[in-house]
């Protein structure tokens, strides 16, 4: 029978890996926690001892859902990349932390589970790569809009930045009938003052860039 690495953000309900564990064969445990949870990443560990299952804590820093991203990006590496014997256990932190490991655990194809009560429920599989879905150019346009701080107050500019044409620019940002563009994927987000479209990246087009989804 496969064990499971089971990833766990630390939260406020951390009973809930142990609901988990009963489920699902594991061979260890990586708990995600943030500075002002490590005593009770701790706890989870101590207790983990118990049952001689190894635990690794992972805490993180700065802005919680780039540093989730970061965190189950790293870990999918570490463990071959195909993240087939990866489980996340999203129950167990709070409101915006489940959240955080829920979307991270989506966008690297990983398999996730909820826990209500005693009773475990699996998550859908949802396989989707951002990178299929983008051009170079489309990508050209994230990394000059990441690299570029003060980027971009209108298309005209980040036109000239990337050296493409107006129409070239509005075609990558609203994408057409038969191709989704950045604006659609969640990457960029837009908005209109005095008849000029500014253009800058959301959280997940920053994760992307930085190689995090």
């Amino acid at each position: 029978m496969q064990k499971h690495v089971v990833i766990a953000p630390v939260g406020d309900y951390i009973d809930d890996l142990f609901v988990g564990i009963r489920e699902f064969p594991t061979d260890r445990v990586i708990l995600i926690s943030p500075k002002e949870k490590i005593k009770e990443a701790e706890r989870a560990r101590s207790e983990l001892e118990k049952f001689k299952i190894p635990c690794r804590i992972m805490e993180i820093k700065g802005n919680l859902w780039e540093e989730t991203f970061h965190a189950v990006s790293e870990i999918k590496k570490m463990e071959g990349g195909d993240g087939k014997n990866l489980l996340i256990n999203v129950s167990t932190g709070d409101r915006e932390t489940r959240c955080a490991a829920t979307s991270a655990g989506f966008v690297n194809g990983i398999k996730a589970f909820g826990v209500s009560g005693n009773d475990v429920m699996m998550l859908p599989i949802l396989k989707f790569s951002y990178y299929k879905q983008l051009t170079e150019k489309k990508m050209s346009i994230l990394k000059v809009l990441y690299n570029s701080t003060d980027c971009c107050s209108s298309l005209e500019e980040l036109s000239k930045k990337t050296k493409m044409s107006l129409p070239l620019i509005s075609y990558h940002i609203n994408g057409n009938l038969k191709s989704e563009g950045l604006k659609e994927l969640g990457l960029v987000e837009t908005s209109e003052t005095k008849g000029k479209v500014a253009v800058k990246l959301t959280l997940m087009g920053r994760l992307l860039v930085k190689g995090y989804v």
